[in-house]
Parts: C-alpha cells; structure tokens; sequence
C-alpha cells in the first residue's frame, strides 16, 4: 500500500466515524422523543436467563403490576427472563409497559409485552434512557449485566451526578452476600462513607417495595 492509498483508508476511516456520530445522535433523539411525557416510571433489572416458572419471575410481574396500578410506568430491558415478566406484569394490569431492548447477536430476544418499544444499538445510549426516566431502580436477581446498571445506578448518585432515587435490592437471599461483602470489605477499609451504604435498600416484599418508592416519588 503505497501513501496515498494509505491516506484514502485513513479518510475513510475518519467518515465512518463522523457518520456513527450520527447514529448515536438519532438514537437519543428517538429516545427522549418516545418517553419525554413518560411520567412517573421505575426500571425493573435482573436476569434475562429467569424461567417462567422460577420464583422470582412470578414476583417480578407481581411487583411491576403493583407499580403499574399505582400509576407509575414500567422500564425494562425489554428481552426475555425477568424484563419480560416486568413488562408482562405492568401491561396485563393496564399499565405502561416499556422495553428498551438492545440489540445482540445472541441471547436477547424481545418480549412480546412491552407497549412501547424502543431498539439501540450503543449500551450507553440506553443506560441514560434507564436512568433519566426512571424515579426509582428494582433490582432483581441478575449477572454481570445487572450488576453493571445496578452500580453505574450507585456511582452516579454518590458522586451526586443525579438524584438519589430510590435502589432497591429484591432478594435478601440472593442480595444479602453481596451486602455483607461491602460492610466487612469496602466500608471496613474506608473505601466508601457510611452514608455511601444507604444508596442501596433490600426488600422482599411487593407492596413494601411499592409503598418505598411511593415515599419519595410525587406523582
């Protein structure tokens, strides 16, 4: 390859990157356009592997249809497992049932429940959609995927980069390790503030839940 094609390779290079600018500037448009009069909303995580009939998919949809008929709409990653029990759960009590689905070239597949509908392509285009419409974060049991929105959720309120909505952990069982591992390890050793703990709330009670976030959240 002598320079000057070198140099078509870089420009081309440099287009394809201006261009993707583009897309992701669409994708915020498409998104702040959809839910700007969302109202009152929680998103609801957790595992997309969560079976039908696991425990905590029953409970799932038990706790977005109270959100729901407590007029306040249901965020979701829009795919299968817990999300889908979410948005199956706001949308079968008459609520708004969102799904935010991300597109994969594996394991998420939509769910049929959502009543507003939202595809991305870019991760963090989606995060800000999650957050900045939500007025509170369920947590259900989850992987790497909600562990990664539950403590992007925690960084942002400790560093006061937005509100402090309620968070909360669904599951003392499940929860309760990870809990005891940043008492006896991170706040043992400083590396968070006593107040730092109080971001995080574990629950196991529907109504409980619901009655937390209403608390805090006018509608």
């Amino acid at each position: 390859m002598n320079n000057i094609e070198r140099q078509f390779l870089i420009d081309d290079l440099k287009i394809g990157e201006a261009w993707r600018l583009f897309k992701i500037m669409g994708e915020f448009v498409e998104g702040i356009d959809t839910l700007h009069d969302l109202g009152p909303a929680v998103s609801i995580f957790g595992s997309a592997r969560t079976q039908p009939d696991d425990p905590v998919y029953k409970k799932t949809e038990q706790i977005a249809a109270l959100f729901a008929k407590n007029k306040f709409a249901v965020i979701t990653g829009g795919g299968e497992g817990v999300m889908e029990a979410a948005n199956k759960g706001a949308a079968e009590a008459g609520g708004t049932s969102v799904g935010l689905n991300i597109l994969l070239p594996f394991e998420q597949t939509p769910n049929q429940h959502a009543n507003i509908k939202l595809d991305f392509k870019y991760f963090f285009i989606r995060k800000v959609m999650f957050i900045k419409y939500a007025s509170a974060y369920i947590i259900m049991p989850g992987g790497f995927g909600t562990l990664d929105e539950l403590f992007e959720a925690v960084t942002l309120i400790q560093t006061h980069r937005i509100k402090p909505f309620p968070l909360i952990l669904v599951g003392s069982d499940f929860w309760g390790g990870l809990v005891d591992w940043i008492k006896s390890q991170q706040l043992a050793e400083k590396r968070i503030s006593p107040e730092d703990l109080e971001i995080l709330q574990v629950m196991d009670d529907p109504e409980e839940i619901v009655k937390a976030v209403q608390k805090v959240v006018i509608l």
